[in-house]
């Protein structure tokens, strides 16, 4: 292997008229990869533009400190699409234009039917996603869910029923799809004090793409209030300031053969914020690859 090819660390960058713009001046600062972000819609963004202009940019800095070629690792959408038509809508856009921005990850969430427990939106979850995911294999585009709670229980909750290994079971074997898998974050599994490394192990082979985001436990938080008492009991982190091991989540990965790309999920941090965003973006940069293995050296014989 030719240097660290098969994981690559970059960073979610918004869709938006600046786009291209903002990564032509984090480039120089050795992201490998971008996740092109629309938030809870794709709105009238033109895509086709979109994309050539990334691509562009992209390739005014072909390759990385680390020898690896830039590029877009993944799209995606965070809507509601078991309730909103127009979400629905944005995934076939997204997978119709995948090809264009040089991926073929689109992801977002798996949605939820509100107010009801999670498998309760299995049926509907398939109709959805049913024809999404056919549309995917045509396109030889792959399908990844956030496996954000949003603020959601197994009993209720309003936007994304795939944030647990029973609801993921579920719903891989109500759509059928090798191209349906996972937008795997430690910092979710933090939350729910759940132990993120027997999730790689048993979910590696449909994890298509991992978010670089961290959390700490408010311990003290919690033995005063527990975590119903109405106080937040967990603070979104980069990594390198949270709780999660990158080292062992990385080394995890690895054993598993995985393949793909970390991109940081910034716009958290409640500390790194604002005039130090970037800042905290670069510091969680180095220290992923600081724990991916730092400066590739080729071996000697």
């Amino acid at each position: 292997m030719n240097g660290h090819h098969d994981i690559r660390i970059g960073t979610l960058v918004p869709a938006h008229d600046r786009t291209a713009e903002v990564i032509g001046q984090l480039l120089p600062h050795g992201f490998e990869t971008f996740q092109i972000a629309f938030g809870r819609s794709v709105g009238d963004i033109d895509l086709a533009p979109l994309a050539q202009s990334i691509r562009r940019v992209l390739e005014t800095h072909p390759v990385g400190p680390h020898d690896l070629p830039r590029r877009v690792s993944a799209i995606g959408v965070y809507g509601n699409p078991l309730t909103s038509p127009e979400t629905v809508r944005d995934w076939e856009r997204l997978i119709d234009a995948a090809a264009s921005f040089g991926c073929d990850i689109v992801s977002g969430f798996a949605g939820r039917i509100p107010g009801r427990p999670v498998p309760d939106s299995y049926g509907p979850f398939a109709t959805v996603f049913g024809p999404l995911a056919r549309r995917a294999e045509d396109r030889g585009v792959r399908i990844a869910f956030e496996n954000c709670e949003k603020r959601g229980t197994w009993e209720s909750g309003d936007w994304n029923i795939a944030h647990a290994p029973n609801a993921w079971d579920a719903i891989f074997a109500a759509v059928e799809s090798p191209v349906l898998g996972l937008e795997w974050e430690p910092c979710h599994q933090l939350v729910s004090f759940a132990d993120p490394l027997p999730q790689i192990r048993r979910y590696a082979s449909r994890i298509w793409h991992v978010h670089g985001k961290d959390a700490n436990v408010l311990w003290h938080v919690i033995r005063e209030h527990g975590i119903r008492g109405g106080v937040p009991y967990v603070q979104h982190r980069f990594p390198g300031l949270g709780d999660s091991n990158w080292t062992a989540i990385i080394d995890a990965l690895r054993a598993c053969g995985w393949q793909g790309s970390i991109d940081i999920e910034g716009f958290h941090d409640p500390i790194m914020r604002n005039g130090f965003e970037t800042t905290g973006q670069v510091a969680a940069l180095h220290h992923l690859v600081q724990c991916r293995g730092g400066q590739f050296v080729p071996n000697p014989f």
